[in-house]
């Protein structure tokens, strides 16, 4: 009774599958291959996957293609990977139980929804540890048993729980040497049963042949072999009707990584070497991680055609021949690591770092992650070795705030939230501004300078903040001289306080800082007076004393961002006057026509203002919201399920104001979207609408690009009537090509004439539209 209860709930005769969305018209996508995961090979091409998109690389012409959450991948993380040459398709699984894949034919992605959506599979057991195919039928072995999947019909068949007395039990490989059905598991040892039983479903038609944890089996010939994981051995598997078990090598303390066997050639990887053998277990091959020009950590292997493919943990893949000669290097352009925690943008470039301190700003343990550069559309990467180098021998540990500086974008800025700031001039000029090249000293808390928020005034100075000193302001000149200032009027004892968060200065060169549990804070350095805010109605009205980002909007409106919610804070300007109102203040919408706080107790991570003034808001767990200049109107919503964005925990913002593109860093890659919010231009002289003609069926906005600020913008048809009018915020704005939103403007040539802010420049343009 209980085992048909359990099969009746676990079986799916049809699949569900749905169609992904492709975003490539509107997104670009840039994630790291270099930590890859799993291999396969088919097609005259080898595939690889990192920790959540996928490459081929074409074995006849070099060439690479890639697959991301641009394609329409999911973003999640991938725990297998398998090529069906018959059927020519892809299928991806991932750790929570998903299922992709991608055709041949159409290179269009599906989604096989129905592991990761049974409500009676555990969450914790629905991981997809490996494809095997036989006749056509996929078999997937995951964390809770076996289930069959028709790669024809794109459907499941029956799934198989062969735990005692009908449990689940973590499937970790599965293999058909007829006439047996073998698999290996982590508790319940190796299981086989005939594979012709037309009733594997019933558990007790499997039959453990040996106890113990076994990660891998694998047929070599007419042999079968498998890994007992907790011996580190690989093992023969007699074909008798009571195996034998015979052991055939061990691998001492080393660990064995992956298993994988292709054409009578049975591949096993250790961290540190990969081996090939053929039947009889004869070895074939052997590559040592020092043996070849690349010194390299394994994390999975492969291998056809006498030619290993090593999956390593930073290095991408490699190509190594038996004979260890001529090793080459497979990695697509990009940056060094998917989980980005600062970026930076100016026209035509993003800087990206990787640091990873907690939620309290602590960096321990620290991280030694180097940082990337992406410009005219190549990546250079700068591992934590290669800045020790550049830097004089100089440690630069969790690099965490990325400033490009305004005046000169060859000059960037980052900070380590352990030994100083690091100042980029060019690839061969970097300098590190910390005890022993400058004025800024340790904060006594194991000597480390805890360097985070930064930001550059009008007059091009770079102010940041250092936590646990007295001087906990710091302004660097254009001319690279050092000043400090006193903190102490906002922090009584600021060297056993809590961290300094991140900063932004105001039109009038006033300087505001946050605090992890000090709130909102601010220096006057035209007079040296201090300031600062909290949570409490009439000192603040902060939703929380940590302050997590900070950002001026055009308006000179500072838009702060805490763990609880959002605030505006609306007098800057008398932020510093005695009795003045420095209360923030909500952002109130209807909802169904009920007041309601704009984001209310949302982990707000980072604002960013664009052009036209709308603001970019980053959460934690919900994705991005981009919301109109007051924010009473919410533009656009990403999320991970709408979007290609690969995680709803958003690190950064950045946004390239001549473009008007807008870079998301997410602790699972970075994905760009092609904004059109752009800066305002200086003259009228490169005034352009597009797309132009606007063709049938098209329903978006028309981007009319290149103003000045506050230009004013109107359309009107060839006789003259006028269609559309606004002002620009920045340097473009949209028309949504109806007649102020009555109705659509019927095919025809429409003006659009443009003036500028006090009418001394003009400039007119037109618009094709065909219905």
């Amino acid at each position: 009774m209980y085992r048909n209860f359990l099969v009746f709930l676990l079986i799916a005769c049809i699949s569900s599958t749905v169609n992904a969305q492709n975003f490539e018209d509107t997104w670009s996508g840039y994630f790291s291959y270099g930590s890859i995961r799993a291999i396969s090979q088919g097609n005259d091409k080898v595939y690889a996957a990192s920790e959540n998109a996928v490459f081929s690389y074409d074995l006849s012409t070099l060439q690479f293609e890639t697959i991301s959450t641009i394609n329409g991948l999911s973003g999640d993380t991938i725990s297998s990977l398998y090529y069906s040459e018959e059927f020519g398709v892809l299928v991806i699984g991932y750790e929570n139980g998903l299922i992709e894949i991608v055709t041949d034919s159409d290179e269009e992605i599906l989604s096989v929804v129905d592991i990761l959506e049974k409500p009676t599979i555990p969450p914790n057991e629905k991981r997809i540890n490996h494809f095997n195919e036989y006749e056509g039928i996929l078999y997937i072995a995951a964390d809770f048993g076996i289930s069959e999947f028709n790669l024809a019909s794109l459907e499941f068949g029956d799934s198989f729980i062969i735990g005692d007395f009908g449990t689940n039990i973590p499937i970790l490989q599965t293999t058909v040497q007829p006439p047996y059905i073998y698999a290996a598991s982590s508790t319940g040892g190796l299981r086989r049963a005939s594979i012709d039983n037309p009733n594997l479903i019933d558990y007790e038609q499997w039959t453990t042949i040996a106890l113990g944890n076994y990660s891998g089996v694998q047929p070599l010939q007419n042999e079968v072999y498998a890994v007992n994981a907790g011996s580190s051995s690989v093992v023969r598997i007699g074909v008798e009707v009571v195996p034998t078990i015979t052991t055939v090598q061990t691998f001492g303390n080393a660990e064995i990584l992956s298993f994988t066997e292709k054409n009578d050639v049975l591949v096993l990887s250790t961290l540190a070497a990969i081996r090939a053998y053929g039947p009889g277990f004869a070895i074939q091959g052997i590559v040592n991680n020092t043996s070849s020009e690349f010194s390299f950590t394994i994390q999975t292997g492969y291998a056809f055609n006498d030619t290993f493919y090593i999956g390593t943990f930073d290095l991408g893949m490699l190509a190594i021949p038996f004979s260890n000669e001529n090793s080459v290097q497979i990695l697509p352009d990009g940056p060094l690591r998917n989980d980005s925690y600062s970026i930076d943008a100016s026209p035509g470039q993003v800087w990206v770092s990787y640091g990873e301190p907690s939620v309290s700003y602590n960096p321990f343990p620290l991280t030694r992650r180097g940082i990337s550069n992406l410009k005219e559309n190549i990546w250079t990467n700068y591992t934590y070795d290669d800045l020790v180098e550049k830097i004089g021998g100089f440690s630069a540990t969790d690099l965490v705030e990325v400033n490009l500086n305004p005046e000169n974008p060859e000059e960037v800025f980052i900070s380590s939230l352990e030994n100083g700031i690091i100042k980029i001039s060019s690839p061969d000029d970097f300098f590190i501004y910390n005890e022993s090249t400058s004025t800024i000293e340790g904060n006594g808390q194991g000597g480390g300078m805890r360097i985070y928020g930064s930001d550059f005034d009008s007059q091009g100075n770079l102010w940041f903040v250092q936590s646990a000193k007295e001087e906990g302001i710091l302004r660097l000149s254009a001319g690279g001289q050092l000043q400090k200032f006193d903190i102490t009027p906002l922090i009584s004892e600021p060297t056993s306080e809590n961290p300094l968060t991140e900063m932004a200065i105001s039109r009038e060169g006033y300087v505001f800082f946050g605090g992890y549990a000090d709130g909102l804070m601010a220096f006057n350095p035209n007079n040296t007076s201090y300031n600062s805010i909290g949570k409490d109605l009439g000192n603040g009205n902060l939703p929380n004393n940590t302050v997590r980002c900070l950002a001026f909007d055009n308006n000179n409106r500072l838009w702060i961002g805490t763990p609880r919610g959002l605030r505006v804070l609306f007098n800057v300007g008398g932020f510093f006057e005695e009795d003045a109102d420095t209360d923030t203040q909500p952002i109130i919408i209807l909802e169904d026509g009920v007041p309601q706080e704009l984001l209310f107790q949302q982990f707000i991570s980072d604002i960013e203002v664009d052009g036209s003034n709308n603001k970019w808001i980053g959460t934690s767990t919900s994705g991005v919201f981009y919301l109109s200049p007051n924010g009473q109107e919410t533009l656009l919503r990403f999320t991970k399920a709408n979007s290609p964005l690969p995680s709803n925990n958003i690190q950064d913002i950045s946004i390239d104001s001549f473009t008007g593109v807008v870079y998301f860093a997410t602790d699972k890659g970075l994905v760009a979207y092609n904004g059109s919010a752009t800066a305002p231009r200086e003259n009228l002289e490169e005034v352009f609408a597009f797309p132009n003609p606007v063709r049938p069926g098209f329903t978006g906005n028309v981007t009319i690009d290149g103003l000045t600020a506050n230009a004013n913008v109107k359309i009107t048809d060839i006789e003259g009537n006028l269609v559309f009018e606004t002002t620009s915020e920045g340097g473009s704005v949209l028309w949504d090509t109806t007649a102020f939103g009555r109705y659509k403007v019927r095919s025809g040539v429409y003006l659009v004439i443009i003036t500028g802010e006090e009418a001394l420049e003009t400039a007119v343009s037109k618009i094709m539209v065909i219905r």
